[in-house]
């Protein structure tokens, strides 16, 4: 296909498409003369991905290349290639030094193997609920670690589930997209979950709390 058929397949406009040609992010079509060039459907799927992941996970152009990257040179395993794709989710490490509790914590959930990268972002995060004076303790992180173990199997099922996961680009909407656009609805469920048991530990009255 030509680059106009390969932009209204796509919804992406022309402009954004040679710009992405020319950064890398999308593969150059079969060279058909000076100025024109074949598209085919890897295309497509590669310019469906690098839009979900600018607009849909919000990943830098930089971060993005590295995805891409990581998919036109592929590790030696699926482990490895969703761990690209979540770091690239996650941004650069924080300059924080992981504390001894911590790294207990997750010794004991086995975690302990986890990226360093995401340990960090880990601690940071407990920095900032210890300076909010809302200190997370080691015995609330293990609860918390707990139930989203269970996300996570919850996660990896529906990716090995679903058959159009499991090529390496598909593998990847699924970690770095489907991470940032479903992590709104584990926030949603926590704020219902505390609705429910403050409701069942302080309702007091037979109507009280009650929906009409």
């Amino acid at each position: 296909m030509k680059l106009s058929e390969l932009s209204a397949e796509t919804g992406v406009a022309p402009a954004t498409i040679k710009y992405y040609l020319r950064e890398r992010l999308l593969p150059q079509g079969e060279r058909l003369s000076a100025t024109r060039a074949d598209y085919a459907a890897a295309h497509v799927e590669r310019l469906r991905l690098v839009r979900a992941l600018v607009d849909g996970a919000r990943l830098s152009l930089d971060e993005v290349r590295r995805v891409v990257d990581a998919l036109d040179h592929p590790p030696q395993s699926r482990h490895e290639l969703l761990g690209i794709a979540q770091a690239a989710i996650d941004g650069p490490a924080p300059d924080v030094a992981v504390s001894d509790a911590t790294w207990a914590t997750l010794s004991t959930l086995g975690w302990d193997g986890c990226a360093p990268q995401s340990v960090t972002h880990l601690q940071a995060a407990l920095d900032t609920a210890a300076r909010a004076g809302v200190a997370v303790t080691p015995a609330r992180l293990r609860v918390y670690a707990e139930a989203m173990a269970d996300v996570a199997v919850a996660d990896l099922d529906g990716f090995a589930d679903d058959p159009r996961r499991q090529e390496p680009a598909g593998a990847v909407h699924y970690v770095a997209v489907g991470t940032v656009v479903t992590d709104p609805v584990l926030v949603a469920l926590r704020r219902l979950a505390q609705e429910h048991e403050s409701r069942r530990r302080y309702a007091h009255g037979p109507d009280e709390g009650r929906r009409p």
